[in-house]
């Protein structure tokens, strides 16, 4: 690519995951780096889904994928194509390729591939295949055995370096000579994962890969397959591990979660979003930063070299920052969709109560668990109860009672009316308000007693005052 911006083409990326399984925020991250480097350059992001392994690809994992980028906010330009549907255009290429003479058919059965890798391990030797059925200018092949359809394989250069300069991992070089001719179609003529890929790159003219280094050892092998098409190679960035809290590879093996749970247990997308950016790369000693943010800063130079670790005490704390930060309409609606799944319906009031507590929270089920009491019914634990609502403080709490019922239900008269109920009886602040919240809240901690008090139905309060 030139590093002339005006003559650059216009930059495309694409995320291409295979659905054999619920995606996880290891995987996801695959995507948010080349969207955001699509957004960021005022590009196109494609999805691609990579559906060749028939006995493992389900339409319930492509779901969660699309559902879980839609919930994110990371949102594509073109797509999604199924590699499935694509093959006669890769038939068609296979052709095209065959007829310039860079795959040829082979006819070597599994077992004796089976043998040959035996042989080469027994001899310390690299395991690969040794060229029987490549057409070399002069070279008698064997017969063509009957009844027995040929794979077709990718005449790989026998000298020379692949070389390419990762913007993750710097230059790198593999030498031909370690590359043997891979299969690029199978014997009932489907054609391979890596031919594929370079298909598809090439028809979605994507300029940049950034992809997971699990393919690192892939690219030696496409970026042969382009220059046989006669075609540029895209830029590659090969994005470090995300490895779980253990410290394994993150994988659905390891107990990684699919992303719509996140969603399900009240992590905010703009969060996962900010999390997710860190994992691998960096804007200084920024933190917390919002989604445009994020695109502002975004570039490939600044991709992590090291595995990257997940931490959920981590992302729980960035998911508080970013509730904190969060207009309280805009958090009551995710609220509300929360308590919903208890049955429960919010009301106007909501806006407010979330206002109140949010600062205590890190997700919105935390948050509903606090609305809860406001929209439900509420069940102090027993050890609450024996602790807080004494014998000796009943009195006072009749007393308060009596002067919510008859105050305006506003949070500066209830308080003027626990002030006067704390100087009849002699009490200190805690000694009342620790009662009271447990009896209409459920529990002995919450913000100011009579912000919390203002927020609640008056009949409520007064209702369960009267359970002391």
């Amino acid at each position: 690519m030139s590093d002339n911006t005006a003559n650059a083409p216009r930059v495309r990326t694409r995320f291409a995951p295979s659905p054999t399984g619920f995606i996880h925020l290891g995987n996801i991250r695959s995507a948010l780096y080349p969207w955001a480097f699509a957004r960021s350059q005022k590009g196109d992001f494609i999805l691609r889904i990579e559906d060749t392994d028939l006995e493992r690809s389900t339409q319930a994992a492509v779901d969660v994928i699309i559902e879980g980028m839609a919930w994110l906010g990371l949102d594509h330009d073109e797509g999604p194509f199924y590699q499935m549907q694509r093959m006669d255009r890769y038939k068609e290429v296979l052709a095209q390729l065959q007829a310039d003479g860079h795959v040829y058919p082979c006819y070597m059965s599994v077992a004796e591939l089976d043998a040959l890798r035996e042989r080469q391990m027994a001899n310390k030797e690299k395991p690969r295949y040794h060229g029987t059925w490549r057409p070399e200018p002069g070279k008698v092949l064997p017969p063509v055995p009957e009844g027995v359809k040929p794979v077709l394989r990718f005449k790989n250069p026998l000298d020379g370096v692949v070389a390419w300069d990762d913007k993750v991992k710097g230059h790198i070089e593999i030498r031909n000579a370690e590359l043997d001719d891979l299969v690029i179609a199978r014997p009932d003529g489907t054609p391979t994962y890596n031919f594929c890929v370079v298909v598809d790159d090439l028809d979605m003219r994507i300029t940049h890969v950034i992809r997971g280094d699990d393919h690192v050892n892939n690219t030696p092998r496409q970026i042969n397959i382009f220059r046989a098409l006669g075609h540029d190679v895209p830029v590659y960035a090969h994005l470090p591990t995300v490895l779980n809290e253990q410290g394994e590879k993150m994988s659905k093996r390891n107990g990684a979660k699919p992303v719509t749970q996140y969603r399900d247990e009240g992590f905010l997308p703009d969060a996962m979003v900010n999390y997710l950016a860190r994992l691998g790369w960096s804007h200084g000693d920024d933190e917390i930063f919002s989604r445009a943010q994020f695109l502002e800063w975004f570039d490939l130079d600044h991709l992590g070299r090291s595995a990257a670790q997940f931490d959920e005490a981590k992302l729980r704390w960035v998911n508080a920052q970013h509730l904190k930060a969060m207009d309280d309409g805009a958090l009551a609606a995710l609220v509300a969709e929360q308590l919903a799944k208890q049955g429960l319906a919010a009301d106007e009031r909501l806006p407010a109560i979330v206002g109140l507590f949010k600062d205590r929270c890190d997700t919105t089920v935390a948050l509903a668990d606090w609305a809860r009491a406001y929209y439900g019914e509420v069940s102090p634990s027993a050890e609450d109860l024996a602790k807080h609502v004494t014998d000796a403080v009943k009195p006072a709490i009749k007393t308060l009672h009596d002067k919510l019922a008859a105050a305006e239900w506003t949070a500066a008269a209830i308080g003027a009316a626990i002030k006067e109920t704390l100087a009849e009886h002699g009490l200190k602040m805690p000694q009342l308000a620790m009662p009271v919240r447990v009896l209409v809240m459920g529990t002995p901690q919450t913000p100011t007693v009579d912000a919390v008090l203002a927020l609640q139905q008056r009949k409520k309060v007064l209702a369960r005052l009267q359970n002391a």
